[in-house]
């Protein structure tokens, strides 16, 4: 039988698996594409999926985010406030994440990595832990990593479904 951190890692790594084959050999206007003026190109919701797992993972593991503690902001230089993860952003910040793929798989790469060993270690018990009583119900540790999950997997297919439009659209 496969623990709770089995099956995290499991959906973790479905979600690296399918980035790279989203983001994979894409030239940077494929990634900056956008079907219309207001929709999120793959650059920014790849980014913005990893953001998102970075900012929450770190929280929750206590640790320091990959995107501050090994530089990937400065690498990105984008145009927003260092800890800005893409929520509450405008069509224009959307358009604003025009980096190449490498980068981008090289961040999510190490945001991946550092999931992976945080979820790991972790017992069936350590979900019942609370994270946030902001809200009511308070929010466990299980419900957190099981929100940024889905919200991954949201993007990531939103990113794809993104990539194959282009694709039609290059012929």
């Amino acid at each position: 039988m496969a623990s709770t951190s089995d099956l995290l890692v499991d959906g973790f790594s479905r979600v690296h698996e399918t980035v790279h084959r989203v983001v994979k050999g894409l030239t940077l206007e494929a990634i900056t594409f956008r079907p219309d003026e207001a929709a999120n190109p793959i650059g920014w919701l790849v980014w913005h999926l990893t953001r998102v797992q970075d900012d929450h993972v770190a929280e929750v593991a206590g640790v320091e985010q990959r995107w501050s503690e090994e530089g990937w902001d400065a690498r990105f230089a984008l145009p927003f406030e260092q800890p800005a993860t893409g929520y509450g952003q405008s069509a224009a910040d959307a358009g604003a994440v025009a980096v190449g793929a490498p980068l981008l798989l090289g961040y999510h790469d190490a945001v991946h990595e550092a999931t992976l060993a945080y979820v790991r270690g972790l017992a069936d018990a350590d979900l019942e832990r609370i994270v946030d009583t902001r809200w009511h119900p308070h929010v466990t540790l299980g419900v957190r990593l099981v929100s940024v999950l889905s919200d991954d997997l949201q993007h990531v297919g939103q990113a794809a479904y993104v990539r194959g439009i282009y694709e039609r659209r290059a012929g």
